[in-house]
């Protein structure tokens, strides 16, 4: 089981964060047709009562907005995940299909707010992680997204280095076809309030589509 600590530093910048972390073995696939018809409900649903500006108005991503200005960091020019997602299916762009387990986390993203990490937990180096605010310098590959400039950004690290961002997580833990074990980070930047309920809505879809028992979370 893995060990995570909030630094000093992200504690001063937001200081009721609160995050839930959550670990599974599971088993992925391409694509999920049940998983998308849920995915594709929801979509309808959000087109139908939301529009683009309305989003900043949504509660998780408001304080996740937040906590980017107080960490140092733009959220106009580097979106929280869960806000970006909002703004493509209102902007009435279909949701990328990528595999099961990276679909149902965006699921759960869209449908509450909050910019989740999903990681092959075989990859991360150590047990031990660390959130705390980027300072300058470190390279870090985002998925599909290449280099990104994350000076400012709340970070997870491993014993390697950083991992994953509320904007993006790294290429090299990142969850691909092999992945039997996961670890799924939530950022309650908004405080504990909805963590439980993201957590037990993740651990159901994977019950559903990711052959899993749904594993097991803690708080930190």
């Amino acid at each position: 089981m893995f060990t995570i600590r909030v630094s000093d530093e992200l504690k001063a910048a937001c200081p009721i964060f609160a995050g839930a972390a959550l670990y599974a073995t599971v088993k992925n696939s391409a694509y999920n047709a049940g998983l998308w018809e849920e995915i594709d409900a929801f979509c309808r649903e959000l087109q139908a009562r939301s529009d683009l500006s309305s989003i900043k108005d949504q509660p998780v991503i408001a304080a996740t907005r937040l906590a980017y200005k107080r960490c140092g960091k733009d959220p106009g020019r580097y979106r929280p995940s869960a806000e970006a997602l909002r703004r493509r299916i209102l902007r009435g762009i279909p949701l990328y299909q990528i595999d099961t387990l990276v679909d149902l986390i965006n699921l759960v993203s869209l449908r509450t707010g909050y910019s989740i990490g999903g990681f092959d937990a075989d990859k991360i180096a150590g047990t031990f992680l660390t959130l705390g605010i980027e300072a300058a310098g470190e390279p870090f590959e985002g998925i599909g997204r290449g280099v990104l400039n994350i000076e400012g950004l709340p970070v997870y690290r491993d014993s390697v280095g950083s991992i994953g961002t509320p904007t993006s997580d790294h290429e090299r833990t990142k969850m691909d076809a092999g992945t039997t074990h996961i670890l799924v980070l939530i950022n309650g930047y908004n405080g504990k309030e909805g963590l439980e309920e993201a957590a037990q809505m993740i651990r159901e879809l994977l019950r559903r589509y990711g052959e899993s028992d749904g594993g097991s979370y803690f708080f930190y």
